[in-house]
């Protein structure tokens, strides 16, 4: 029983290894180049997405979870001196 909890455990962290690591690397800039977080939070819903949580990465970037313009479900990763898109998933 212990064999069994002890490969579940492995299997789990590796699992959120593999997750922690998929974040892309959106800048290397200081943070002090970086767009004002509230103005980005206003360019990225003029651009048409709702903003359900906005954090900022350990990989320096600026996601977003929220939906786009068609109510469609999105996670978007932002470069934060310019809004570029850097990543998007479904």
């Amino acid at each position: 029983m212990q064999l069994i909890k002890r490969v579940a455990a492995v299997a789990a962290l590796s699992v959120l290894a593999g997750v922690a690591m998929a974040d892309p690397q959106c800048t290397k800039a200081p943070q002090d180049k970086w767009m004002d977080q509230a103005v980005a939070k206003q360019k990225i819903a003029d651009m048409g997405y709702k903003i359900k949580t906005f954090k900022v990465t350990k990989t320096h970037c600026y996601e977003i979870y929220g939906h786009d313009a068609a109510g469609k479900k999105v996670e978007i990763y932002f470069n934060p001196e310019n809004l570029d898109k850097v990543k998007e998933e479904d």
